[in-house]
């Protein structure tokens, strides 16, 4: 489902860039491109509903922040936000962590136990991973969502709760229920309202907001000072494919920040350049400068970045050195210190 509304409508929790020493959320939701605005969109439009909220995407691109501003946008922001990831949580001990369990329902069980539905009742629960929910528990958690009602393990009781859920999954739960590995009918129940979160490479006109933010972020953690972030370097992480989208760029910035010895940003250029190179041609999108540019940075790394010479990149590849220089400079290549 697509917003409908004007992007100007959206709340204004996105930030351009942040500056080093400013106080900011470590739940921050950073950016301003077209996909993130849609998505900010959609949450804007469900919040104040009620409905069942599905958030589908790839690992580490945000899902529990979007879930926080639909919790935050609603009715219930004043009252509990509960997670609970359902692939950290062993099988066995799934059911206990939802409903709860009485003293003695089971081994171990040595007191009362609320589970995460009595305790966010009148808020929001957030289940990361539901399509980790096995399949013996899935009528249960149905039956909760339909009627707002269960009984904790080991009693009678029913108990009945007003709770909003809001799941996330990164796995084809659709696909999941064509191979009989999720009930089709929870399915049904849980998109309602799915969202799309888009990865990081469908949305590189955010990376430089996103390094901005997260330098800051770690510039009190690590106690390091960092006042300059070279455009080229940038450039670089706009062109990666980024497979752990968010949370892999925040920790090679958070790993450049520790090895930079000084006040500018010191990035591992050259592999970021090989890394997007090598995600082109696998997604078969490489343009000719990227192979090249692939090509020479092989050969210069060989040479151990000798350009002349007999043993040197321009004999290796069989070009002049002045010609080799240019493509260098034409391709923006750099040795990294």
């Amino acid at each position: 489902m697509e917003a409908t509304r004007e992007l100007s409508s959206v709340p204004r929790r996105i930030r351009i860039e942040e500056h080093v020493g400013r106080e900011t959320s470590p739940e921050q939701i950073v950016g301003t491109s077209t996909a993130l605005r849609r998505v900010l969109g959609q949450a804007t439009i469900v919040a104040p509903t009620d409905s069942v909220v599905l958030i589908q995407g790839e690992t580490g691109t945000g899902k529990e922040l979007i879930a926080r501003e639909v919790h935050n946008l609603s009715s219930r922001c004043q009252r509990p936000f509960v997670k609970l990831n359902c692939a950290a949580i062993p099988s066995g001990l799934l059911e206990s962590e939802l409903f709860g369990h009485e003293r003695g329902a089971f081994t171990g069980a040595i007191a009362q136990k609320l589970g995460r539905f009595e305790v966010a009742n009148g808020g929001t629960l957030f289940l990361d991973e539901v399509g980790e929910i096995p399949l013996e528990l899935q009528p249960k958690l149905l039956r909760v969502l339909q009627e707002q009602e269960f009984e904790r393990l080991g009693s009678s009781r029913t108990i009945r709760v007003d709770v909003r859920l809001v799941a996330a999954t990164n796995r084809d739960l659709l696909r999941m229920v064509q191979e009989q590995r999720f009930r089709d009918d929870l399915y049904y129940r849980l998109n309602v309202f799915p969202i799309h979160l888009p990865p990081l490479r469908e949305r590189p006109e955010d990376i430089p907001a996103l390094v901005r933010y997260f330098v800051d972020r770690f510039a009190r953690r690590i106690n390091r000072r960092i006042e300059e972030i070279p455009n080229e370097a940038l450039e670089a992480l706009q062109r990666c494919a980024w497979p752990g989208n968010v949370r892999e760029l925040a920790n090679l910035i958070e790993r450049s920040m520790i090895l930079s010895p000084g006040p500018t940003l010191d990035l591992p250029l050259a592999e970021l350049e090989h890394t997007a190179s090598l995600a082109a041609r696998k997604n078969g999108t490489a343009t000719l400068a990227q192979l090249e540019r692939s090509c020479i940075l092989g050969v210069l790394e060989e040479a151990n970045w000798l350009i002349a010479g007999p043993r040197g990149a321009a004999a290796r590849l069989g070009m002049k050195r002045t010609t080799l220089q240019s493509l260098i400079k034409r391709l923006e290549i750099v040795r990294p210190v």
